[in-house]
């Protein structure tokens, strides 16, 4: 379903990652722990223009995992599934393994 929501100029669709509340061994982590903000990119824009026209293109791809800061963005309900909208410029960061 979020296949169908293409985000305009440099917005991007992020699906935060909820991390584990407790470990394979079934111990409860405290909630600090848990909160990571990260998340995973579902679709990107075309990009914003310059004022020359030229097409400035989005810095990160479907599927990168990106830092997100903790206030911002815009939430979308998508299918029984929650996204969120940020711009390109507010995106911290990539993750890589």
């Amino acid at each position: 379903m979020a296949k169908r929501l293409i985000p305009s100029l440099n917005r991007v669709l992020v699906e935060k990652i909820v991390p584990p509340s407790k470990t394979n061994a079934g111990i409860l982590l405290p909630e600090k722990t848990t909160k990571l903000n990260s998340g995973k990119v579902v679709a990107v824009g075309p990009g914003s223009r310059d004022s020359d026209g030229k097409l400035i293109p989005v810095s990160v791809k479907e599927g990168d995992s990106v830092l997100l800061p903790e206030y911002g963005g815009t939430t979308v309900k998508l299918a029984d599934k929650e996204y969120h909208l940020y711009r390109d410029e507010d995106i911290l960061g990539t993750l890589h393994d």
